[in-house]
């Protein structure tokens, strides 16, 4: 069996915290815990006006070849997906990567059409035990385990209710317990409230370390997580969490699927402000191509090139496949989705500007930029329908009592669009 990268990365970050350079990067290949029929992604025949999406076997090919690709440390999954890749196919057998599991699904991401968990506030919820995840059945034997996943991703969303986040709490403490007596390891995902005007919104990023520093205070070194997977809420918080325990490896979640360039400059900025993991989930999965994607992303992680330049080069490669951007260069170099608004709390952490607006000689195909009818320029559906800028979501509140329970769904599917990775 090769090593894994994930333990070696681990091990070289806890050895020398401020001096080690090595970045955790996971794929988010898990939507189907939340998101139902569309999770798999739009199929590549898709035609426009027409909803077509991925079968469960195309997805899971896709899976197969991003672990051949050997650039992510991590594949995450469902268990039932899990326990195909890794039990029936045993892909992971020979290969670097780190096959993990959504170990809980908390409710506040069951997305139904016509549903309406997601409007509630969260409450704890397991569908898989730790056994389907480890080997496929509800009783293993020692053996066994280790035919499966032995890494799982459990998530809290504090609403800050004591009750609600008691009950949380208890039911992690139940969860540590059982991993810590079948030998499973876990990364921590602490959501943003979901609960409206649980906490200001200028208070959140505070809100959300004292509460991963409070969740962690009583857990010893055999039930803590190998890492954490938060929103990014901006250099200050980041640095705050990370000065705290340098030995708490802090990673950010992807978000929505947005422009390249607000994929690839959240990973930069978050990297340089102290994070040291990313697991993109719908960023990679709605991606053009998929590989491609993740070799920037890998670039980027390792501190090889910089936002700006990925995504031209991005851009650059899939001309070389011949395949259709789905914006032009112009429209892809912006930063157009609020990245850093996950929460639905109406306030947006913006990036900086940088010379990566896009000039006239910019244009990343045989135009140049010129005078002639370029291919670039045509309107893209996608960009028209782009959410508003950071500074129109500054000034937006969200008042509950005046919207319907079709307008609170509606809400609460868009901040969920926004999160999961």
């Amino acid at each position: 069996m090769n090593a894994k990268s994930l333990d070696l990365k681990l091990q070289r970050i806890h050895a020398n915290p401020k001096l080690s350079k090595d970045f955790i990067l996971a794929d988010a290949k898990d939507p189907d815990m939340a998101l139902g029929i569309a999770a798999t992604g739009k199929s590549p025949e898709a035609h426009h006006g027409e909803t077509k999406y991925r079968s469960l076997s195309e997805f899971r090919d896709v899976i197969t070849q991003v672990v051949e690709q050997k650039l992510v440390d991590i594949m995450l999954m469902s268990a039932s997906t899990a326990e195909v890749m890794a039990i029936h196919k045993n892909i992971f057998a020979n290969s670097p990567v780190t096959p993990a599991a959504r170990a809980n699904d908390t409710t506040d991401i069951h997305i139904l059409r016509g549903g309406q968990s997601a409007t509630q506030p969260s409450l704890p919820f397991r569908t898989a035990t730790l056994d389907h995840i480890q080997c496929g059945k509800w009783n293993c034997s020692p053996l066994e385990r280790q035919k499966g996943v032995n890494l799982g991703l459990y998530s809290i969303t504090f609403n800050n209710d004591s009750n609600l986040d008691r009950n949380a709490l208890e039911e992690y403490k139940k969860f540590r317990i059982d991993a810590e007596q079948k030998g499973f390891r876990h990364f921590l995902e602490i959501f943003d409230p979901n609960r409206a005007g649980a906490v200001d919104p200028e208070q959140l990023p505070g809100f959300i370390n004292d509460a991963i520093v409070r969740t962690l205070g009583a857990v010893t070194s055999k039930g803590r997580p190998v890492f954490l997977k938060i929103v990014y809420h901006g250099p200050k918080a980041m640095e705050e969490l990370v000065h705290y325990d340098p030995h708490l490896v802090v990673g950010i979640l992807g978000g929505s699927a947005g422009t390249t360039y607000d994929a690839f400059k959240l990973l930069s900025e978050a990297k340089k402000y102290g994070a040291r993991a990313a697991l993109y989930g719908r960023k990679i999965n709605n991606a053009e191509h998929q590989l491609s994607f993740i070799r920037y992303l890998r670039l980027l992680a390792d501190g090889q090139i910089s936002a700006e330049e990925a995504v031209k080069a991005y851009h650059g490669d899939l001309q070389k496949l011949n395949i259709k951007p789905q914006r032009s260069f112009g429209d892809d170099m912006k930063i157009t989705t609020g990245v850093m608004n996950y929460s639905g709390s109406g306030t947006t952490i913006s990036f900086p500007q940088t010379t990566s607006q896009l000039k006239e000689d910019d244009h990343d195909c045989s135009c140049k930029g010129g005078p002639k009818a370029c291919p670039c320029d045509a309107p893209v559906a996608e960009a028209k329908t782009a959410t508003p800028s950071a500074k129109a979501e500054k000034t937006t509140t969200v008042d509950f009592s005046k919207m319907t329970a079709a307008e609170k769904m509606a809400y609460h599917q868009q901040r969920w669009t926004r999160i999961l990775g």
